[in-house]
């Protein structure tokens, strides 16, 4: 079976390598298709995004390299639109749709980016209840379809990102369960495939992929298509662990 990866950053999110760097490591480890999905640009937080004036130079730097190495490995123009994104994706080939953040009330709190933010935003504004927090993000992801016209459904469990060992929660707390299970039945209906994302475990901060085995079991028990995805943020990790996971597709 051919390597594919849809899901890569670039030096213009937050990755590290440029894309043509991307592209010849790609090459190199025989990967077939590939596909760059740099962070949409977010107002409210330009930290980890594309910046604003520079959208124009990833399209064309993209479309440039699918030019020059089209003899030698399938490129595709992706983004992974942040669901409170206002940014247009009508000239890339696909579109990731992920939520990485909550918000209340005006303010967007980053759910993936430390345990600790998770845990003041937890005491400030949910009086102490992670729970009612987590039912907020899987409130949010359920709507993710339909607020970026996503074509691929990322990591549907990030909230999960800082909870190896349940740190923060309890995975098989009654609450936490009836949250994700409210997401998977109305993105099912979506008919799009779910990421089984390996890029936390490439950086270090879970020992398995998005989604959780007991929320993979879930939707494929209603019928869902999957997509492999590192989530890649450098030229070292794409298609990380792809073998050990591809039986789940």
């Amino acid at each position: 079976m051919k390597k594919v990866d849809l899901h890569i950053h670039t030096i213009f999110s937050d990755g590290k390598n440029t894309p043509e760097e991307i592209v010849k490591s790609a090459i190199v480890q025989g990967i077939s298709v590939i596909g760059f999905s740099d962070h949409s640009y977010t107002a409210f937080d330009e930290s980890y995004c594309i910046g604003k004036d520079k959208i124009n130079e990833y399209i064309n730097d993209i479309n440039s390299l699918k030019e020059k190495y089209k003899e030698c490995i399938e490129l595709r123009l992706g983004i992974e639109q942040d669901f409170y994104s206002d940014m247009s994706t009508d000239e890339f080939d696909y579109v990731i749709g992920s939520v990485h953040y909550i918000k209340v009330n005006d303010n967007y709190i980053p759910i993936d980016e430390s345990k600790e933010i998770l845990i003041k935003a937890r005491d400030k504004y949910f009086n102490g209840d992670i729970y009612s927090l987590i039912e907020e993000y899987y409130k949010t992801v359920s709507d993710v379809v339909n607020k970026t016209n996503a074509d691929i459904i990322g990591h549907i469990d990030l909230i999960s990102k800082f909870n190896e060992n349940n740190e923060l929660f309890e995975e098989q707390n009654e609450r936490y369960i009836a949250a994700y299970k409210n997401a998977c039945d109305v993105l099912i209906k979506s008919e799009k495939p779910f990421e089984i994302n390996t890029g936390a475990i490439s950086r270090g901060y879970k020992s398995t992929p998005y989604p959780a085995s007991d929320i993979y079991k879930y939707l494929k028990n209603m019928g869902a298509k999957f997509i492999l995805s590192s989530d890649s943020h450098g030229a070292d990790t794409l298609c990380y662990d792809f073998d050990k996971y591809m039986i789940l597709i």
